[in-house]
């Protein structure tokens, strides 16, 4: 039987590529990094913050997100936004997500 560690090492391999998708799908909408980790984390997405924010820089560099400062509340916060590429690398992905996942479902029926 496979230990706790390993187990968790794969399960993190596992999710490493999927974190981009989610931060592109929740982004649709407006929103500033510490509720974008609630928001995973309540999807079932465990990060930690040294890992999405500079997820998000990178993101943003490559032009998929948007930002912007709110600073009309007492803290400032810096809101990102999916952008139009971003949108478009989403949709792409989910098509690939969901290819993939129909691949593993013919792996399971094989004999």
């Amino acid at each position: 039987m496979i230990d706790d560690d390993a187990l968790a090492t794969h399960r993190q391999e596992l999710r490493r590529g999927t974190i981009v998708l989610a931060c592109l799908l929740i982004l649709e909408r407006p929103n500033y990094g510490y509720a974008l980790l609630e928001a995973l984390e309540s999807s079932g997405f465990a990060v930690d913050a040294n890992t999405l924010y500079p997820l998000l820089r990178r993101l943003e560099k490559q032009g998929l997100l948007t930002s912007e400062w709110n600073t009309e509340e007492s803290r400032p916060r810096k809101f990102y936004l999916t952008s139009p590429d971003g949108a478009a690398l989403a949709e792409t992905l989910t098509r690939d997500w969901n290819d993939l996942h129909a691949a593993f479902l013919t792996l399971k029926d094989q004999p």
